[in-house]
């Protein structure tokens, strides 16, 4: 069955292969789009939406710009997207128009309109958008099927040594949509650190010949040599596809059930997500974490989904 889904983002170069993959994959119904300030300021990831929307051909999909900033912090911008938030390509101007509505409330129209229990929520930024809704309309805790996210971890860091980058720059945030009583499937770098864009990863994706294709190798080629510099890997991870891939057939992903905290106030531990991994989980446990990845499963989503979307357009 099609699993509709929001996906709100901070495009953010992982954020772009993250929409293509929700748009291109024939068992995803992609409903709307909402952005918030993370990877870089709001104007700048909701641009880089609207042109990499434009480029994939996604043009029949609401999308609404949302929080600018933290709930009670400031903004941290990732230097390894550069100063656009998404160097490496030129975007095409944007055909796509904005929705005037702010993000958080196109999230809870979208939610209140459909079935209960048929919208997936995919954040792959950080929380403050989705925080927000459920803090206006609690009663989308109900409606809302499942929440998977890309974000914290429960061994590694990326912006402190224990602290994930979505989950460290609005810890408050976070926390209100772990503590949240719906599901919600935590999609940390234990294991999007498995999701490499390697060189045989570049071949298949070269291999399609579209001017899409040659977009998304733009953009590894610019991700690849800044995550060597600032965090010395051979072949940069894409986080933010892996939430969507858990959506689109589970079996990807391996999780397990467990309780995670978020702390808010450790004066080192800031963002951290903390799991109890040290008996199982009771049976009422709401939240789960990933533990592994089925690495080449993965890529061939993404290559096909970017194969789609690539021919879609080229004929349209």
């Amino acid at each position: 069955m099609t699993r509709k889904i929001i996906l709100d983002c901070d495009p953010g170069h992982d954020d772009a292969i993250a929409l293509m993959l929700a748009h291109g994959n024939p068992d995803i119904d992609l409903v709307a789009v909402t952005t918030v300030g993370g990877n870089a300021f709001l104007d700048k990831v909701t641009r880089n939406a609207l042109g990499v929307m434009t480029m994939a051909g996604i043009t029949d999909v609401p999308i609404a710009a949302g929080c600018t900033r933290p709930l009670l912090r400031q903004v941290e911008e990732a230097a390894e997207h550069g100063e656009s938030g998404l160097d490496g390509v030129v975007l095409p101007p944007p055909t796509v128009a904005l929705d005037p509505r702010h993000g958080v409330d196109l999230i809870i129209d979208t939610v209140m309109a459909a079935p209960p229990g048929t919208i997936t929520l995919v954040p792959t930024g950080p929380l403050t958008n989705i925080a927000l809704a459920i803090r206006q309309r609690p009663e989308l805790v109900d409606r809302v099927q499942e929440v998977v996210l890309m974000g914290g971890g429960v061994h590694v860091g990326n912006w402190s040594p224990v602290a994930e980058f979505n989950i460290k720059t609005d810890p408050e945030a976070a926390r209100i949509v772990f503590e949240a009583a719906w599901p919600v499937t935590m999609v940390g770098l234990d294991v999007t650190h498995q999701a490499l864009a390697t060189d045989q990863v570049n071949d298949r994706i070269a291999a399609l010949g579209t001017p899409l294709a040659e977009f998304v190798l733009g953009l590894f080629r610019f991700f690849r040599q800044a995550y060597r510099d600032t965090q010395g890997f051979d072949f940069p991870p894409v986080h933010d596809p892996v939430a969507v891939a858990r959506v689109i057939d589970p079996s990807i992903v391996s999780v397990v059930r467990a309780p995670i905290v978020v702390e808010t106030v450790g004066e080192h531990t800031l963002g951290m997500t903390v799991t109890d991994l040290r008996r199982t989980a009771a049976a009422d446990c709401h939240t789960q974490a990933a533990t592994a990845l089925a690495a080449d499963r993965f890529w061939d989503l993404v290559v096909d989904a970017i194969d789609r979307l690539g021919k879609a357009k080229t004929d349209a």
